[in-house]
């Protein structure tokens, strides 16, 4: 039977953190597809095409990648929901106007952890902005930014890559952009 497992797990050492670094949307259709590692066939090795990688920066502990097991025994099916929350502190124009195009499109989203983990949520049906705010507070420790939420669902959870910094990421073919 395919679906039968092959290893066991044992527990790991308490050196793992939580939180996320960075993000980086990819345009719908700019990653045009993938290889995998021939030993470690859910890690992205390389990208097709010539996707341009636009990054943000994550700082603080509201900014969370959860994937969600959906599994039916009656239906005989199983997805994956991905759900990424964002806060992108101040207000700007040039903001307002790519978050609002971001809020029109479906990018695939990677992900970069606080242990130097890159996932790619969205890969083959991207990501939408299902929600969030613009806000200005109240008081002047509020925020002034923005937050979004953006949802995915997949077939498989969302690949790591094989790369484990920024510059092996550009090295896999993706095109960083960094905002002003």
């Amino acid at each position: 039977m395919a679906c039968e497992i092959t290893l066991g797990r044992i527990e790991p050492c308490k050196d793992s953190i939580g939180g996320l670094d960075a993000i980086y949307f990819v345009n719908e259709g700019d990653a045009t597809g993938y290889t995998y590692d021939a030993v470690n066939t859910d890690s992205i090795e390389t990208v097709l095409g010539t996707p341009i990688a636009f990054k943000y920066d994550l700082k603080g502990a509201s900014n969370t990648f959860v994937q969600t097991v959906n599994s039916s025994r009656d239906n005989g099916t199983t997805f994956f929901e991905q759900k990424l929350s964002i806060t992108l502190k101040k207000l700007s124009v040039v903001d307002h106007k790519q978050l609002k195009l971001l809020m029109y499109g479906r990018p695939s989203v990677i992900v970069r952890d606080n242990n130097g983990n890159f996932f790619l949520a969205g890969k083959d049906f991207g990501m939408d902005v299902t929600g969030g705010t613009i806000v200005t507070g109240g008081a002047f420790g509020d925020l002034s930014g923005y937050t979004l939420e953006l949802t995915g669902m997949e077939k498989v959870p969302a690949n790591f890559f094989e790369a484990t910094t920024e510059a092996l990421l550009t090295t896999a073919g993706y095109t960083i952009t960094l905002g002003s």
